[in-house]
């Protein structure tokens, strides 16, 4: 480990202004704007609970899991009425159309596994779906309409996970959710500002969502009455007939003609294609850091992979010993992501079409030489990937993932717990709408050029793959094997510096799960720094500036929901920048 040693002078709103920064040299040697707009602070508080708890992006969708615990449900039949219930009043971020990443613990028997509803190309896909006349889209243009739309994996997920973990019985999951789709619901201030922001011109020009988004001719106001009868007999047959309700039949014909006939980028979509999807359950992947246990997705979630490397390398240094507030711990926090975002942009994409090599990118030694790379006193330049054991020749490519997301975290009466993060990709996702719900643009999470300087790219398109994503459910153990933590954010590929700093924030730190969340937020993602604009990290900014940081005061919108299992007591925090609840008894 390396230790640290500060000498500081001078606070400004309780950061640290100027510090010489020295390393042990005996220990050293052993050793532009986000397309989901923030829209908002809301006031929150630590919750406390004695037997389950929900942690969730919108109240009536935290209501919908805590009513269906408190009837006996399990954390996975409380995860599927939430999510139902998000598609309906908090259709920007996600919903049945989309995909989603699970984790799921199951208490008695000890046992951790993951559950991958992402979606997946088209058989029609090719390396070059988005090349026009030979040349890349750019991103704007490549997300609205039907060439980005995926397989969507949220149903097959969640059906798939019933089958093993759920108590109620499936279409009692659907109840809530189908009365208010039927009956009515308040449209949210933050689904109401994102519409009036008009960041996806889909949505305001397709038919289905401008008439249920735009009656009139006028945008739907924040506290209207919106209902969705579209939403509700789309539920009513999947909650009858099943998975086949969506995969196959009248729905699947409709999402398959909507994608083949969108007015832009008509895709290739098919009837077929839908039949053919599978969730895949996987091994969750876990690694120590300090006396726990961290544990996530798998790839081809990066989020997963990618917070275990932060914390890899940050475990080198004594972080505990860093003031949160300092700008220390932005420049450690910083330095540590641009490594790992370096070998993320390498090597992650879906392991079925790519040799990943996981073993090597999370060995501890590989992990310290990445962390001996960090210089204590200047940002340096631009991180190169590394070559992990494993590593096949492939080039770095980014993939313009965007942020907008949704998270959950359930844990019910008997211990059992759900992180799970589901996401449409960008605002309104394609701004094509089927069934009462928005289609996803998540193909545009895929490198929009296959090839770069000669090389192929890992999370290329092709046929029949799921594109890499950075959603990052997590959960953390401590030495015992007893679960300590769930957490997740929603945000693009922000997500990785988001739940990663929250975790920092609870294991070092020792703040609870609401103080890790009000944190002001820091993001690098080997392009430059993000300081969280109108927080005291402002502060900091010449001091990073002076170390050779590329700095940027934007708006950093997280969505991080958590859950702490203390002794006898669950403690819930939801993040203020969004306006998620927290409930459980």
């Amino acid at each position: 480990m390396r230790a640290l040693s500060f000498v500081c002078s001078g606070r400004y709103a309780g950061i640290l202004l100027s510090c010489v920064l020295t390393v042990s040299p005996v220990l050293a040697q052993q050793e532009t704007r986000e397309p989901e707009a923030a829209t908002g602070t809301y006031q929150q508080q630590l919750v406390t609970a004695k037997s389950y708890m929900v942690s969730a992006a919108h109240p009536m969708a935290t209501e919908a899991g805590r009513a269906i615990l408190a009837k006996g449900g399990s954390a996975v039949d409380a995860a599927i009425a939430v999510q139902l219930m998000l598609g309906l009043v908090e259709p920007q971020s996600s919903g049945i159309g989309g995909g989603a990443f699970m984790l799921h613990w199951q208490a008695k028997q000890q046992q951790l596994t993951s559950f991958d509803g992402r979606e997946v190309a088209p058989a029609g896909a090719t390396p070059a779906l988005f090349h026009v006349e030979g040349k890349p889209l750019d991103w704007r243009e490549a997300y609205v309409g039907g060439k980005s739309v995926g397989v969507p994996g949220v149903i097959a997920m969640l059906y798939q996970a019933h089958q093993q973990y759920g108590k109620l019985p499936w279409a009692e999951l659907f109840n809530d959710t189908i009365k208010a789709a039927e009956q009515g619901f308040s449209v949210s201030s933050r689904t109401a500002r994102q519409l009036a922001m008009g960041w996806n011109k889909g949505v305001s020009q397709f038919y289905e969502s401008k008439q249920y988004f735009f009656p009139q001719g006028k945008v739907v106001a924040e506290g209207s009455i919106l209902k969705n009868p579209a939403y509700a007999a789309t539920l009513t047959a999947i909650a009858t007939k099943g998975p086949d309700a969506f995969y196959r039949g009248e729905l699947a014909k409709a999402i398959s003609e909507r994608v083949q006939t969108a007015p832009v980028n008509p895709g290739t979509l098919s009837e077929a294609d839908m039949a053919a999807y599978q969730a895949v359950q996987r091994d969750a992947l876990c690694m120590p850091y300090r006396l726990y246990k961290v544990c996530g997705m798998a790839p081809p979630s990066s989020g997963g992979v990618t917070v275990l490397q932060i914390l890899g390398i940050l475990q080198q240094f004594d972080i505990k010993r860093v003031a949160a507030d300092s700008v220390q711990a932005t420049h450690l926090l910083a330095q540590a992501a641009k490594l790992a975002f370096a070998d993320r942009e390498r090597y992650l994409a879906d392991p079925a079409f790519v040799s990943v090599p996981l073993a090597g990118m999370l060995a501890p030694e590989y992990l310290a030489r990445r962390a001996a790379l960090i210089d204590l006193t200047a940002a340096g330049a631009a991180a190169e990937a590394g070559v992990p054991e494993g590593a096949p020749a492939l080039v770095s490519a980014p993939s313009p993932e965007l942020p907008n997301t949704s998270h959950f975290s359930i844990v019910d009466a008997q211990g059992n717990a759900v992180s799970m993060t589901s996401s449409i990709e960008n605002v309104f996702g394609s701004g094509l709408m089927v069934g009462g719900f928005m289609l996803n643009n998540q193909l545009t999470d895929f490198s929009l050029s296959p090839v770069k300087n000669g090389h192929l790219v890992a999370n290329r398109v092709e046929a029949g793959k799921r594109p890499r994503s950075s959603m990052a459910p997590m959960m953390v153990f401590d030495a015992n094997n007893k679960l300590v933590l769930v957490i997740g954010s929603p945000g693009g590929s922000r997500i990785i510096n988001y739940v990663a700093q929250s975790i920092v924030a609870v294991l070092d730190w020792q703040l609870d799960v609401q103080q890790a969340l009000n944190l002001p937020r820091v993001t690098h993602r080997n392009d430059y720094l993000a300081l969280e604009k109108g927080t005291a990290l402002a502060a900091q900014q010449a001091i990073l500036e002076d170390m050779g940081y590329k700095v940027q005061l934007q708006d950093l919108n997280s969505g991080l929901h958590a859950i702490m299992l203390t002794d006898g007591s669950l403690q819930g925090g939801a993040d203020p920048r969004r306006e998620g609840s927290v409930a459980g008894q």
